[in-house]
């Protein structure tokens, strides 16, 4: 998932809880039968915890379709983490190059690895802690891995989620998606608390775009308080 370019023009008031919701549902109802995002199409593909871990590290400022690419280069040579811990680092360098910062990502899973295989008898750890311990995971990751990969209650805030929050609906007033997770946490309905990241992401991909964003084709293009839109 790639970073999108840094915006300052926010709504000038700040959205209800209410009027969020009522946005989300709408995007709930665009966003039906569309495709999910990487994480979430590697989850239906192979509902296994490490696999959601990989794909989450692999995405990280890349875009979806190299991380897939990159996730299925890897996949069959390394599905546990004992498999990934025989690999060498070559040859895992090699499968996953194609995306951004493949060498710190390789090294990165390395070390995932032998800390899954030493210290958490090969699995992955359900718990918000243990997951930040890893190298290379942050809270994104470690909330998009509780969600994806054992459908705990977390709330995951990507670039996507954070800007559209912050600069296009202006539900929020925070400086980093860190800031954004914790906000919502204390004010986002918990129905919304899964599924927001899915639905944000894949909105912010096609239609409320960072650049150029199709405002026209927008199905909140009526009520959206995005003070830059073009109709």
């Amino acid at each position: 998932m790639v970073a999108p370019k840094r915006q300052t023009v926010r709504p000038a008031r700040r959205m209800s809880a209410r009027t969020l919701s009522r946005f989300l549902d709408v995007v709930q109802a665009w966003k039906r039968g569309r495709e999910e995002p990487v994480v979430g199409r590697i989850r239906e593909q192979r509902p296994d915890p490490f696999a959601v871990l990989v794909g989450t590290v692999l995405s990280l400022r890349t875009r979806d379709a190299v991380t897939e690419r990159a996730f299925e280069a890897l996949w069959p040579l390394a599905p546990t983490p004992e498999r990934m811990l025989g690999l060498s680092l070559s040859r895992l360098e090699a499968s996953i190059r194609p995306v951004g910062f493949y060498r710190t990502k390789a090294r990165a899973l390395k070390s995932i690895a032998k800390i899954l295989v030493e210290r958490h008898g090969s699995l992955v750890p359900a718990d918000m802690d243990a997951l930040l311990a890893l190298p290379g995971v942050g809270r994104k990751t470690a909330n998009l891995v509780l969600i994806e990969g054992f459908g705990k209650a977390g709330i995951c805030v990507d670039t996507h989620v954070h800007r559209i929050l912050n600069f296009r609906w202006g539900f929020v007033e925070t400086r980093s998606p860190e800031e954004t997770e914790m906000a919502l946490r204390r004010t986002l309905p918990r129905r919304w608390w899964l599924p927001i990241n899915s639905f944000l992401v894949s909105f912010g991909q096609m239609v409320c775009r960072p650049v150029g964003p199709k405002c026209r084709e927008c199905p909140l293009r009526g009520p959206c308080p995005y003070p830059a839109k073009k109709l």
